[in-house]
């Protein structure tokens, strides 16, 4: 049972297909949140990563991871209030994902403070670790668009 769907997460984040790289979220906690994505063969990534071999790029799992972790900083701010990722540190890929697989994503709080938070985690399929990292996500406010 999923504690929030693609609509709520919509709501907290910004991105939108193709960058939007979480589905739901299964658990939530005040230090601690569970995300799902599910990977599929339509990825627009796949098309050149790679021909014939599909694999989802190191990187598009570390933004997943990203992405999960701002849900939990995002979700009790203000709809104003932005999150932009700050470094990624300690990433380690174990296997790779490809379409079909689904990536269960657990981040938590390493420590946070006012306009900064730090966040660990793994990104797993079937139950094995394909990834971790250490993410820093910077708060701050909505710039209006220029233009």
């Amino acid at each position: 049972m999923a504690v929030m769907d693609i609509l709520a997460i919509q709501r907290i984040l910004p991105h939108r297909y193709p960058m939007l790289l979480v589905d739901r979220i299964e658990e939530l906690e005040p230090e601690r949140i569970v995300g799902i994505k599910n990977v599929t063969a339509n990825e627009p990534f796949f098309a050149g990563h790679f021909p014939g071999f599909p694999v989802m790029p190191g990187v598009l799992i570390v933004e997943a991871m990203a992405q999960v972790a701002g849900v939990l900083v995002l979700k009790d701010l203000p709809a104003q209030s932005a999150v932009f990722l700050a470094s990624i540190e300690q990433a380690k890929f174990r296997r790779p994902v490809v379409p079909g697989d689904q990536l269960r994503i657990e981040m938590k709080v390493v420590k946070r403070r006012a306009n900064v938070a730090k966040m660990a985690g793994t990104a797993s399929v079937d139950g094995a670790v394909v990834a971790e990292a250490e993410v820093m996500c910077k708060l701050a406010d909505k710039a209006p668009a220029a233009g």
